[in-house]
């Protein structure tokens, strides 16, 4: 009977109850995934140079559009976040003994990236808007 009740507790949520470190882990390989997404994106889109500038031009008009330009604005989310991850991740690698303040580096990580999007959100959100206004 236990064991039926616990199945049915773990049908709602996260398969994994953890702390927020679970998340972390998962943010982090998100954001990597995006990152390398964009690279490749990037470098196709780079390469097409090489059918002259008018080809090039017609790629890069893409740009112009709201919804890409909001996916530059979750891109640059995703590389700040995975860097200030990272970085707590090398800390915690090179100083053993600050698994002790895990749970304080993590919400520092995440202090540090909500205060750096607030002003990012803010100057590309409002040319998002702009473009917007101008379709």
């Amino acid at each position: 009977m236990a064991s039926t009740e616990r199945k049915q507790k773990g049908q709602f949520g996260p398969l994994y109850k953890g702390h927020e470190g679970q998340y972390s882990w998962l943010l982090h390989r998100v954001s990597g995934l995006a990152i390398i997404l964009f690279l490749f994106a990037h470098v196709v889109d780079t390469a097409v140079v090489g059918w002259g500038p008018d080809a090039y031009n017609r790629v890069a008009e893409v740009y112009h559009n709201p919804f890409i330009r909001l996916l530059e604005l979750g891109l640059v989310g995703a590389v700040l976040y995975h860097s200030f991850n990272g970085v707590k991740i090398m800390l915690i690698d090179f100083f053993p003994r600050l698994t002790r303040h895990i749970r304080a580096l993590g919400i520092a990580t995440a202090l540090l990236f909500v205060g750096s999007m607030i002003p990012i959100t803010w100057i590309m959100g409002s040319a998002i808007i702009e473009l917007l206004r101008e379709g």
